[in-house]
């Protein structure tokens, strides 16, 4: 952690003219104001005020005042600015004016999950497989709906067109902290994955964030246009966030099992939060989106695969998930489901080792199915005796849920 002091010398230093106080909405969208440096100390003592009124889910015009207290350990240049009168970005803690934790925002109830499975000696680690498009500008910057390359999968250039924009990115990510493990081209045309490396809940909920920004960011100044959401091309490959879960507990025992079993329990009631959009039904079901609720090893239409890896490499990838999802309340959601498996010993179905893509009907009518539109997954949330249990309390009526 730095302290105020660290944090006023390091943009003195680094000519820093702009700091960025960070947060994100109900759904996940990263908001911000920009502060000069002379109002570093302000927002550290007293917190800088903003109109929660305007932010969709947070609060009414009558208790419409939130304060922003940047978090130190989320200071990272923005490299993509200009060198001279540099900007940082921190990420905030959200606080009421009586200086109560604000219980809708979506670091808070990570926060609260970890620090529940901490208490129950269960320690989790998260890591995230971004698959995005790449489409062309128009004269005016405005994206269109041409994919920027007709490469496939695993394509190298000239057929890949992405290659040096994928570049820039993993420098950009590396230049702030973010370490990516693996680039590609991916299915679709003009598709693109970017795997970074684990790392805790809120680090990686962090990351993911910031990941988002920086694509938007690096394909706009290469006259691209990133597309983050689940299924813009309707014949082709859908995107998705894979999330890759690896679980231990403090006393040695292996609890990944049963962690698993309470994700597929509850993962009809959560997946609203981790599928929040119309769109992201059309993509579930359909090349490599799992529409069962199953498990296998290496199998990739599974809902939940575990892929091949050392013994201190062990994990779970769950491959719903796309990234139009709030990652502070996707891995909360998670993290609860899979301490609620744990606690009640869940025990896992046996695995399906079939392509459920192609499998005949003896082979799925033994199985439960994810929701199919964005109506069914919202039932399923407003139900959820589960979900009504681990968030707070007028979180669901603040989705409009209730």
């Amino acid at each position: 952690m730095y302290s105020f002091e660290e944090v006023m010398s390091f943009v003195e230093e680094e000519n820093v003219s702009f700091i960025r106080l960070a947060f994100c909405d109900i759904h996940g969208v990263q908001k911000n104001i920009a502060i000069m440096p002379g109002e570093l100390r302000r927002a550290f003592d007293t917190g800088i005020s903003f109109d929660a009124s305007a932010i969709e889910g947070f609060e009414s015009e009558v208790t419409s005042d939130l304060l922003l207290f940047p978090d130190p350990s989320t200071l990272q240049i923005l490299p993509w600015r200009p060198s001279s009168g540099r900007v940082v970005r921190m990420f905030c803690d959200i606080r009421r004016p009586d200086g109560s934790l604000f219980e809708r925002d979506g670091r808070k109830i990570l926060r609260d999950a970890a620090a529940e499975a901490e208490k129950a000696g269960i320690r989790c680690n998260f890591g995230t497989e971004f698959e995005f498009y790449l489409f062309k500008t128009d004269e005016d910057g405005n994206p269109t709906q041409t994919p920027y390359d007709n490469a496939g999968y695993f394509d190298i250039a000239p057929l890949d067109r992405g290659e040096n924009i994928r570049r820039e990115i993993c420098f950009t990510l590396q230049d702030m902290g973010i370490t990516p493990e693996a680039s590609h081209h991916e299915e679709g045309p003009g598709q693109q994955e970017i795997d970074f490396r684990f790392a805790d809940p809120m680090t990686t909920a962090d990351n993911a964030t910031t990941f988002k920004n920086v694509v938007t960011a690096v394909a706009m100044a290469n006259g691209a246009y990133a597309d983050f959401s689940p299924k813009p091309l309707k014949l082709k490959s859908g995107s998705g966030m894979h999330i890759n879960i690896s679980v231990t507990s403090d006393d040695g025992r292996d609890v990944q099992d049963s962690f698993m079993a309470g994700i597929m329990e509850h993962i009809g009631e959560i997946t609203l939060f981790l599928n929040p959009h119309a769109d992201s039904y059309r993509r579930l079901g359909e090349k490599k989106a799992p529409s069962y609720i199953s498990w296998s090893h290496g199998n990739r239409s599974q809902l939940i695969r575990i892929p091949a890896a050392p013994p201190e490499g062990r994990r779970f990838e769950l491959r719903s998930p796309d990234s139009n999802a709030n990652p502070y309340l996707a891995f909360a959601v998670l993290i609860y489901a899979g301490l609620d498996g744990v606690r009640r010993n869940l025990l896992l179905p046996p695995p399906t080792d079939a392509n459920l893509f192609t499998a005949s009907g003896s082979v799925t009518a033994g199985l439960d199915r994810l929701p199919a539109s964005l109506e069914e997954a919202r039932t399923l949330a407003r139900n959820s005796s589960f979900l009504k249990s681990v968030l707070p309390s007028d979180f669901l009526a603040a989705m409009s849920l209730e």
